[in-house]
């Protein structure tokens, strides 16, 4: 039987390829058999995986570019074609949140630094739209092809302090079923767009939010653990298999949806 699952033959591009998620975004890729592009702006780190990958017998490249600049992603999509000839898939894993974006409990609501939520929340937002535009395009003309955005647990519940990585990530969920039912108006079942919505996971944006120096949990760690019936964190490479699925030709009949990977948070009523 055909292994529905196997990225072989595919060439997916991963934003945010330098982070801590984008790592196991890559890896899965590669272990599944894609070629992937690692699109980030830290060359350092990017060309250590790529290094690591391709001595293990892998496909990978680099590109270094800022998710919000079209210049530069068009420069890293030209790369990329040259390179492999085709893009079949894109995993919009840049985004997260700075300290710009965070309204602490004993600020005024009143006078928050909405400068600063706009930014975070452009980032997420136009952070995925804007390199949809550009490597969309190509998979368009490779006439098949799966679109990843990542999604949160903050677009559909109320997390207090970061309201514009909120507001960002709902304009992603918004944005997911509406390209998606446009790229289905546009090229039938070729090309579809789906989302991944992560808990809790311990990245650079959010570790000193949630743990402190020695490893245990700060209180807004032991109010995350509290709604988690999993009862920890998530690990990066817990993501992977649901990517892959979503990637791959096994979810051909899948678009719109937003897949939940986070240990029973969403659905938990805290009772």
């Amino acid at each position: 039987m055909e292994n529905q699952f196997s990225l072989a033959g595919k060439v997916i591009v991963v934003t945010g390829g330098t982070g801590i998620l984008g790592n196991a975004f890559i890896n899965g890729i590669v272990a599944a058999g894609g070629a992937v592009g690692i699109l980030g702006r830290n060359r350092q780190v990017a060309e250590e995986r790529a290094d690591a990958i391709n001595k293990n017998g892998g496909k990978a490249i680099v590109l270094i570019a800022d998710a919000m600049d079209v210049e530069q992603l068009t420069a890293a999509r030209e790369k990329l074609l040259s390179a492999f000839g085709r893009i079949d898939g894109l995993v919009n894993g840049a985004g997260g949140n700075g300290p710009q974006g965070v309204l602490q409990n004993d600020e005024d609501v009143f006078k928050m630094n909405i400068d600063g939520m706009k930014q975070i929340m452009d980032l997420n937002t136009w952070g995925t739209i804007i390199p949809t535009q550009v490597f969309g395009e190509a998979i368009a003309k490779t006439g098949k092809g799966s679109i990843v955005n990542i999604s949160s647990m903050n677009s559909k519940r109320a997390i207090t302090k970061v309201l514009g990585y909120n507001m960002g990530k709902a304009a992603v969920d918004c944005y997911n079923q509406w390209f998606a039912v446009e790229m289905a108006n546009r090229y039938g079942d070729a090309i579809r767009m789906n989302a991944l919505a992560p808990g809790f996971f311990l990245t650079e944006q959010n570790r000193n939010l949630l743990t402190k120096p020695d490893g245990g949990y700060t209180e807004r760690g032991e109010l995350v653990i509290k709604q988690t019936p999993f009862k920890r964190f998530g690990h990066p490479d817990e993501l992977i298999g649901a990517l892959v699925w979503l990637l791959s030709d096994a979810s051909a009949f899948v678009t719109g949806s937003m897949i939940c990977v986070d240990g029973g948070f969403s659905i938990f009523g805290g009772v």
